[in-house]
């Protein structure tokens, strides 16, 4: 959760009323936020080592430390934070954000060249006019932006915010991507020197007093080149995402402030700007207005209009609402109660079951009705909810698969094998290829942006992952033989909407793999542990197979379960050797067709030089699910 720091004074002045420590850790717990800490500058500059001499010049004023939700990007400055509060008691209407045009009636343009495409392609912007900062209003201003970068704009490389005294520049803007070598400016970090692009990232790599912006420079080190924004006579504006250039910084007498927010995520762009403007354009002379820019894609020709300050209605039934919380809250009730948490003008529509509420250009973290019920929940009071016994007597516990999948861990186990976890992610070449079998994309989900060659697809077999463990423990002694295990789950497609699991179009698949290899194949020993599973899973063999291939052993199979019967069949998996596969076949009841449940055999040597085994192997798979 981000953590906002502000001066207790500066705060209770923007809510027009103080409170005790007590009060204000009640107030933010029925707002739904946390009142972390209590402190100051100098408790905390002593608990970094402070020298005394660092301490005296440092404030005492007390600060709060206030937890806020992550996705409440309105929360994290003083205006924000006072605002909603204000609202969410009742002692001030939600504003509505408005664009207004420009006195001359033309708008500022700012130009996107098709250069800026391969590294950041994207750019919005804003004006504030008419603002007035004083120092307060300054850093908290500066300190909203730093809050946005290190949450919302991932470290500056989804978005990164520019702000510039718009006065020092002139219009029409143009975004650019440069050689390093031809952009020269002098940055906000310094007061006469110019760099070109290339110096200054060397300079931020190796300088200690700007290692705040080293964790930057690795975004745009190794481009080509590097995105920049001029003015109509080429001053540079800033260079993104690492910094402004020192010609427009915004001062205390800034009374016109240009934003700009370049993007690889134009969405997450639209959402930062909208904040930014939202949260301080109550300082303008003119409160909750902006003026708005042009973008101009040379490349498409598209012509986009910034801020959107997009604002959108939803809806929640109020029994749902009710059923989430555990309330009973009339419908009228639950109107008032949107209203305190920013989301009007809320309305009752006509079937008298239904809220509509407006979702305001700050709250981008509603998207569904229960992030509406959560709202009406907060402003009902977590402490007003009436504590219930259920009625319905429900007991936790282990679904039956996986407690299924326990009992057999601890039964190989006891046989000798130890168990091994393995990637859920492989290469199509392991999970087919190396195993002998055609790449089939109808089986297999892949990965449409995979990391690198080994997380291609979700596996559809385990034995790929046991293979590897064993190729990577070739050093190991195998006096004895390896025998290794895996009990986890498999991701098959499936294109079927009748059964509710299939509907994102794949479903999980419970496997249990086993492996031995050793100065022998050891088949025997993998049958042995085909017919232990089955005995410890109740499934009786077929008549026929005792028969023939456990012979003497009808008294071991007293305990099963009627009906489902098992037997083991000559198998042509490629995988294996042929003539020493066997595929493991059952039925329920009296059916006569038998199905098949899984496979063991002896490793073919090419399986084995694929996965760089050097010594013989037999394996198991077997699918738990059709045992249960």
């Amino acid at each position: 959760m981000p953590t906002l720091s502000v001066q207790r004074d500066r705060l209770f002045s923007a809510l027009q009323k103080s409170y005790t420590d007590e009060e204000f850790d009640e107030l933010c717990f029925e707002f739904g936020v946390e009142l972390d800490e209590i402190t100051n500058e100098r408790e905390e500059a002593e608990k970094m080592g402070a020298t005394k001499d660092q301490l005296k010049t440092l404030s005492t004023d007390t600060v709060y430390k206030i937890d806020v939700p992550a996705n409440r990007y309105d929360l994290l400055c003083n205006e924000g934070l006072s605002r909603a509060i204000r609202i969410f008691l009742g002692e001030q209407d939600a504003p509505v954000y408005t664009l207004k045009e420009p006195a001359s009636g033309k708008r500022e343009i700012m130009t996107v060249k098709p250069s800026t495409s391969p590294v950041r392609p994207f750019v919005v912007c804003a004006i504030l006019r008419d603002i007035t900062f004083n120092q307060e209003r300054y850093e908290s201003f500066i300190d909203l932006q730093d809050q946005l970068h290190r949450n919302l704009c991932r470290n500056r490389t989804l978005v990164a915010i520019g702000t510039h005294d718009y006065d020092t520049l002139s219009g029409p803007f143009e975004y650019h991507a440069n050689k390093p070598e031809d952009i020269n400016f002098v940055p906000l970090t310094e007061t006469e020197r110019s760099f070109n692009a290339k110096e200054l990232m060397d300079h931020y790599n190796t300088e200690p007093a700007c290692k705040h912006l080293k964790p930057y420079v690795p975004i745009i080190y190794d481009e080509p080149a590097y995105p920049v924004i001029y003015d109509s006579k080429k001053t540079v504006l800033s260079l993104p995402p690492i910094i402004n250039g020192r010609h427009s910084r915004i001062q205390l007498h800034t009374k016109n402030v240009f934003i700009e927010c370049t993007a690889t995520d134009k969405t997450k762009a639209n959402i930062v700007l909208d904040t930014v403007v939202a949260m301080f354009s109550e300082h303008c002379s003119e409160p909750f207005t902006v003026e708005p820019v042009d973008v101009n894609y040379e490349s498409s020709g598209e012509v986009e209009t910034t801020p959107i300050l997009f604002s959108r209605t939803e809806t929640a039934k109020v029994d749902f609402v009710n059923s989430i919380i555990g309330i009973e809250c009339d419908p009228e009730r639950m109107v008032k109660l949107c209203d305190k948490m920013q989301l009007g003008p809320a309305r009752l529509l006509e079937d008298g079951n239904t809220i509509q509420v407006t979702v305001p250009c700050t709250r981008s973290d509603i998207l569904h009705a229960v992030d509406i019920a959560e709202d009406v929940g907060i402003a009902y009071g977590y402490n007003n909810i009436i504590k219930k016994v259920p009625q319905t007597s429900t007991v936790g516990g282990e679904q039956p698969l996986n407690h299924f999948g326990d009992l057999l861990r601890d039964e190989i186990s006891r046989a000798g094998y130890t168990e091994v976890l393995t990637h859920g992610l492989v290469s199509t070449h392991d999970n087919f290829t190396a195993l002998q079998k055609p790449v089939d994309m109808n089986v297999a989900v892949s990965l449409s942006n995979p990391a690198n060659v080994e997380y291609e697809v979700i596996r559809t077999t385990l034995l790929p992952g046991l293979f590897k463990v064993l190729e990577h423990n070739k050093s190991a002694s195998f006096t004895g033989g390896f025998k290794i295990f895996e009990i986890s789950d498999v991701v098959l497609k499936d294109s079927s909407h009748v059964v509710t699991e299939s509907i994102v179009g794949a479903r999980n698949s419970r496997r249990l793999a086993a492996v031995y290899a050793g100065p022998t194949a050891g088949f025997e020993i993998i049958h042995g542990l085909v017919d232990r599973i089955m005995t410890l899973s109740e499934v009786q063999p077929d008549p026929e197979y005792i028969k023939n291939s456990i012979k003497g052993a009808e008294e071991e199979y007293r305990v099963t379960r009627e009906g489902l019967t098992y037997t083991i069949a000559e198998g042509n998996d490629p995988m294996f050797f042929n003539g020493r596969a066997a595929d493991i076949m059952m039925k329920r009841g009296d059916a006569e067709e038998w199905k098949k449940v899984g496979s063991f055999g002896v490793v073919h040597p090419k399986t084995l030089k694929n996965f760089d085994i050097q010594y013989p192997a037999s394996a198991l798979e077997l699918d738990l699910e059709a045992i249960m």
